[in-house]
């Protein structure tokens, strides 16, 4: 965005490169305010925003992993508790819930379930 507007604002500023000095200067100052702004979205908004929406997206994705591995470690035949198992493995170290606490959560499950 920015070099856009240093580009616009110079080609403004060669289209009225007769003018007195004091018209000259306020057109260099616009494409120089153009390219201050642009630089400033881009670093200050542009980029903090799609660094997150990057991280939203590879969480989910991580979520769409989990249960693509249990599946297939299901249809290989592997146990219930297994297909879990490698399930859980997958999950991010800071959310991955413990050997124990997946037991007992698959202990409330209903039999006929």
């Amino acid at each position: 965005l920015g070099i856009v507007a240093a580009v616009l604002g110079i080609i403004k500023t060669m289209g009225a490169i007769d003018s007195p000095p004091a018209v000259l200067g306020g057109k260099i100052g616009s494409a120089l305010v153009g390219t201050f702004l642009g630089v400033f979205l881009a670093y200050g908004f542009v980029g903090p925003m799609a660094t997150r929406l990057k991280e939203v997206y590879d969480e989910e994705h991580m979520f769409y992993v989990i249960i693509q591995n249990v599946l297939v470690a299901h249809l290989h035949g592997n146990a219930a508790q297994i297909s879990v198992e490698i399930g859980r493995t997958c999950v991010p170290t800071k959310s991955q819930p413990s050997f124990a606490e997946l037991e007992t959560a698959l202990g409330e499950i209903p039999a006929e379930a």
